[in-house]
């Protein structure tokens, strides 16, 4: 039953992501996915700490927007809650690697990607 939360709140946060895509922008900086981040990265944060300072949220109502809804509207949420909880925990060392891996990492990842895929089209 799980996996249905997940699913259902996924497709709703990406069809969000998608419709905040379609919103007219100027110029060519990424502006609609900065605010679709920030926005992703203000939920998952609003829904921990409601979470957090409440005994009765159910394990599925914390799946449907966390994972679910959170993840499908953009997964840099996730992101954000799991460095954040690092720096908490005085893991600064352990947070500044994990968001410099991240960034780094996800970069040279969609360089790599795009790379294999003119091998395949070749």
């Amino acid at each position: 039953m799980s996996f249905l939360f997940v699913a259902l709140s996924g497709a709703l946060g990406a069809v969000l992501r998608y419709a905040i895509s379609l919103i007219p922008a100027r110029g060519t900086f990424p502006i609609l996915t900065l605010i679709t981040n920030i926005l992703g990265a203000i939920a998952i944060g609003f829904i921990v700490g409601l979470v957090s300072s409440r005994n009765d949220a159910s394990a599925n109502t914390v799946l449907f927007w966390k994972t679910g809804f959170c993840g499908g509207f953009t997964t840099f949420s996730t992101f954000s809650l799991e460095a954040l909880q690092l720096f908490q925990k005085k893991q600064y060392g352990l947070g500044g690697l994990y968001v410099a891996l991240s960034c780094a990492a996800c970069i040279f990842g969609v360089w790599a990607g795009e790379r294999l895929a003119g091998f395949v089209n070749a």
